[in-house]
């Protein structure tokens, strides 16, 4: 039985002796942040309108799809990197009624996706300094394998919300 044991000892101690090697992770590389996500072009796929005032009163009917009207099903947004993946343009593409200011520059409220369930926003500026800001979208569903994204732009007036767009789109090739 001894023996046994001390055999059996002598083999852990070799399995730990080889673990300790130094294992090789390769070279740093930047982290994948949402502009990479982000970046592109992408298709409107479906617009909803949603009266926040009748959603918070239990008010009847308190969604309208304007997909199929005005043009939307020709509404395409393109947001632009620099060559390190930071934000520079965005246009929107489309003869389509304008929701929010047809081009212009972009830039995240966060790098990444929020750990606290918050949306990121995007912040649409008029100017390349980033000084002079247009409006402000929701990045409510980020980009992932399946190339979908879902921004919502909320419309408010003394800080209560009374209409939002919540824009439902996929990545174009």
């Amino acid at each position: 039985m001894r023996c046994k044991s001390i055999y059996w000892l002598a083999v852990i101690m070799c399995l730990l002796a080889i673990g300790c090697n130094e294992t090789d992770d390769g070279s740093y590389v930047d982290s994948i942040t949402l502009y990479e996500k982000v970046n592109g072009n992408w298709g409107l796929t479906n617009l909803k309108m949603v009266d926040e005032f009748a959603k918070a009163n239990a008010i009847e009917p308190k969604e309208e799809n304007l997909s199929t009207f005005f043009n939307y099903e020709d509404f395409k947004i393109k947001f632009n990197v620099d060559e390190k993946n930071r934000p520079t343009s965005y246009e929107v593409l489309g003869d389509v009624p304008p929701l929010f200011a047809p081009k212009g520059y972009w830039e995240l409220s966060s790098d990444f996706q929020q750990t606290n369930a918050s949306a990121v926003r995007i912040y649409l500026y008029s100017d390349a300094q980033k000084t002079q800001k247009t409006d402000e979208l929701r990045l409510t569903s980020v980009p992932g394998s399946n190339d979908e994204m879902e921004i919502q732009l909320v419309r408010s007036s003394n800080g209560t919300p009374f209409v939002s767009y919540v824009f439902k789109l996929t990545a174009i090739n």
